[in-house]
C-alpha cells in the first residue's frame, strides 16, 4: 500500500520523505490555509521533496474553469495530480484531463456508485473519506470493502485512497481490504512506527549492552 501525506506543512513532509517510505502528499484548500503559504508556492516546493504525485484541487466548481485552474496547476511540475470535486462538473473535467494523460485525483467521495463513476471517467485516484463517514454514523471500511468489490469486478483502474484516516487503526484495516493507498496527517504515520513493546525491548538491550562496556564504533 502507497503512503501519502495529508499535509501542506513542508517540514514534516520532509522528514517522512528522508525515511524512504513516503510515496505522495494530497493537499487541499483548508490543508494550504492552514500552513499560511502562498498556494503555487508550497505546491512547487512539496513537488520538489517527492517523486511521487501530489495533489493540488481546484477550486473552480464549474468545468470550463476547472480545466484553465487545472492548465495553471499541471505547469507546477510533472507530479502534480489534479485534484477534483465529486460533482458532475467534476467528473467531467477528470475525463477531459485524464484523456490528456493528467493524473487526477477525485475527492469527497462518500459512496461506492460515487466511486463507480469516478472510475469511469478514468480517476488516477479516488479518495473516499472514511473518517467523515464514521462521524455520520457510518462505518467508512464498509465503503472501501465497497469499492474494492466494484473495481475488482471489472478490473478499474483507478486506485482507491483512502482519505481522512484518523488513527492508525483505519491504516491497518485499509490495508486487510487491500486499498491501494492511504493518505493521512504527519501524526498518524509516526504512530505507526509505535508500540510499547519496542521501546521496552530497546531499552533493554541498550541497558544490557551497556553492561558489556564495548563499542561497535
Amino acid at each position: 500500500m502507497k503512503f501519502f501525506v495529508d499535509t501542506a506543512e513542508i517540514e514534516p513532509i520532509r522528514e517522512l520523505a528522508a525515511t524512504g517510505l513516503l510515496d505522495g502528499v494530497t493537499t487541499n484548500p483548508s490543508l494550504i490555509a492552514k500552513s499560511g503559504r502562498d498556494f503555487m508556492e508550497v505546491t512547487r516546493e512539496i513537488c520538489g521533496l517527492v517523486d511521487g504525485p501530489v495533489s493540488a484541487e481546484v477550486v473552480a466548481l464549474d468545468h470550463a474553469t476547472m480545466m484553465k485552474e487545472a492548465e495553471v496547476l499541471r505547469k507546477i511540475a510533472d507530479n502534480v495530480c489534479i485534484k477534483v470535486p465529486l460533482t458532475v462538473d467534476g467528473l467531467k473535467t477528470c475525463k477531459a484531463l485524464t484523456g490528456e494523460g493528467t493524473m487526477v485525483n477525485v475527492t469527497l467521495c462518500f459512496s461506492a456508485n460515487q466511486a463507480l463513476l469516478a472510475a469511469k471517467a478514468g480517476a488516477s485516484f479516488i479518495s473516499p473519506f472514511v473518517g467523515r463517514h464514521d462521524d455520520n454514523g457510518f462505518d467508512g471500511m464498509d465503503l472501501i470493502e465497497d469499492i474494492r468489490l466494484i473495481y475488482d469486478n471489472y478490473n478499474f483502474a483507478t486506485e482507491i485512497l483512502v482519505a481522512s484516516v484518523r488513527h492508525t487503526t483505519h491504516v491497518l484495516q485499509a490495508a486487510k481490504i487491500g486499498a491501494d493507498v492511504m493518505t493521512a496527517p504527519p501524526k498518524v504515520i509516526h504512530d505507526l512506527f509505535k508500540h510499547v513493546l519496542t521501546d521496552k525491548g530497546i531499552e533493554g538491550f541498550m541497558a544490557d549492552w551497556a553492561k558489556t562496556g564495548q563499542s561497535i564504533l
